[in-house]
């Protein structure tokens, strides 16, 4: 018929209407940027206003009826390439999963997460979780109702999770952090056995342009493109992508602990380098996205810790490093450097913590939401909760609620469900960096040198350029020939802290 379309060109509506839509949630994007690292103290209320609207638009335009009708009619065409099939398939599965929202619920929830985010940064600054408090149990309640809302099988905190990490569920998640327990605990008991080690000199006075350059030139060697981003300084770092071509990371610097903006640093490079992966001509379209939040913390976590706090690496950086600090570092051996900077030590800060503690960390935030989803915690609860974790798990006393209960900012933003990705992305750090010594000819020998360029390349042909195709641990198969596995993060653990 004359008046039909051909696939291609059916497929280049679908494309176009959903660039549309990434637009205006990039445009969301930049303005969330924006108040959190410019924006004045007065804006806040219309920027929440902006938020709202253009929240609600990009809602519309998802649920339109128009473009159900396009998926279900492109759903039917078996000429697609792969990629575009699974485009189809998976932007359809989120079409009916945003057509489940009511316009109200958007705009109420985007409101709220404006409130909430503000209402946690005076709370900081008085110190004073009770400022916070009622803004959060109205955040609460609508994250209950979002479960509703997106429907679950068993456990309501199942719905939040599928959100971040596609098929996650708290079975999943119970066993996995009873390995961290069982596993971790009589390693954490071996390495309290091994010689004090000092780090004092870390928390001298280091000044903070030459923090900052640091953190630049660090950037740059990982691989990071300035000219496709850039970095500022905020209160909780944070990376987040307009487009690959313009994917921006933050940091914070404390001139008297050297660590804080160090590894933010390399932190927050990794998941850029994970973004500027992404292919940009998929923008828009599921193929173009991060396979998911535990993938995306696997990047994060893989030049943070399984590179960026080697031997190998600091072999190159520190002397360069003792010369940009010689007040502080001149009489401090590599090796000295080397056992301050993965010092294993029960803390109060998620983000300050080691590799091992972390775990802990995390799973204590897992306990709290779970239990905030199913009702059995309440938030005006949560300070006392909190501190009795972190005394149960950690055995160390929370002396205020800034360096306690209102350390993190991802429940301001609503993103419940979201801190197990964590600890999955550092396992699966772990096996993908295992892979990568096994199948890049030299790697160490190459990361000795300063050169990181075969790792990036290894991660920009296995990992990057996938975007939605596989999920979490199809591609972990992919790459490693095994789905995730604890032992994996287990093996290493043990390699690094009992031999060093």
């Amino acid at each position: 018929m004359s008046g039909s379309k051909s696939t291609a060109e059916l497929y280049t509506g679908y494309q176009s209407k959903m660039q549309k839509i990434a637009d205006v949630r990039n445009a969301m994007a930049v303005l969330g940027w924006d108040q959190e690292t410019y924006l004045p103290a007065k804006g806040a209320d219309f920027r929440g206003q902006q938020l709202t609207t253009l929240s609600t638009i990009a809602h519309e335009l998802f649920t339109e009826k128009e473009l159900g009708d396009l998926l279900s009619q492109l759903r039917q065409h078996p000429e697609l390439d792969a990629v575009q099939q699974k485009n189809i398939s998976l932007s359809l599965e989120d079409y009916e999963k945003n057509k489940k929202y009511p316009a109200e619920f958007v705009a109420k929830m985007s409101q709220t997460t404006n409130e909430c985010y503000h209402a946690w940064i005076k709370a900081r600054k008085a110190n004073d979780f009770r400022i916070f408090e009622p803004v959060l149990a109205r955040m609460v309640d609508l994250k209950k109702q979002e479960t509703d809302i997106l429907g679950y099988e068993g456990h309501p905190y199942n719905a939040l999770l599928n959100e971040y990490e596609k098929g996650a569920t708290t079975t999943m998640l119970d066993t996995i952090f009873r390995d961290v327990k069982q596993a971790l605990s009589p390693l954490l008991a071996q390495i309290e056995q091994q010689p004090p080690v000092n780090k004092d000199f870390l928390h001298l006075h280091y000044d903070r342009n030459k923090q900052w350059a640091l953190g630049i030139d660090l950037l740059k060697q990982m691989g990071y493109d300035l000219e496709a981003g850039r970095q500022d300084i905020s209160e909780h770092p944070f990376t987040t992508s307009f487009n690959p071509q313009d994917v921006r990371v933050t940091t914070r610097i404390d001139e008297n602990d050297f660590g804080n903006m160090t590894w933010s640093c390399i932190h927050e490079g990794g998941h850029a380098l994970y973004e500027q992966g992404l292919p940009a001509e998929q923008y828009g379209l599921p193929c173009g996205e991060a396979t998911s939040l535990g993938i995306h913390e696997s990047q994060s976590r893989l030049w943070e810790n399984n590179v960026g706090r080697s031997l190998n690496f600091w072999q190159y950086h520190y002397p360069q490093l003792q010369q940009r600090f010689p007040e502080n570092l001149s009489n401090v051996s590599l090796q000295d450097f080397y056992h301050a900077i993965n010092l294993v030590k029960p803390s109060l800060i998620r983000t300050e913590a080691d590799e091992l503690t972390y775990h802990f960390h995390i799973m204590i935030r897992y306990e709290i939401e779970k239990g905030l989803m199913e009702g059995t915690i309440q938030t005006k609860d949560l300070r006392e909760v909190w501190n009795h974790y972190y005394q149960q798990y950690l055995h160390v006393t929370v002396p205020d609620d800034v360096q306690g209960v209102l350390q993190d900012i991802h429940w301001s933003h609503g993103s419940f469900g979201y801190f197990p990705t964590y600890s999955l992305g550092s396992f699966y750090a772990a096996q993908f960096f295992t892979a990568a010594q096994q199948q890049v000819p030299g790697l160490d020998a190459a990361i000795i040198a300063g050169n990181y360029h075969p790792l990036l390349e290894w991660l920009r042909t296995s990992i990057h350029p996938f975007g939605r195709f596989y999920t979490s641990n199809e591609l972990c198969k992919k790459v490693t020939g095994k789905e995730l596995e604890f032992s994996a993060f287990l093996q290493y653990a043990k390699q690094k802290f009992m031999v060093a």
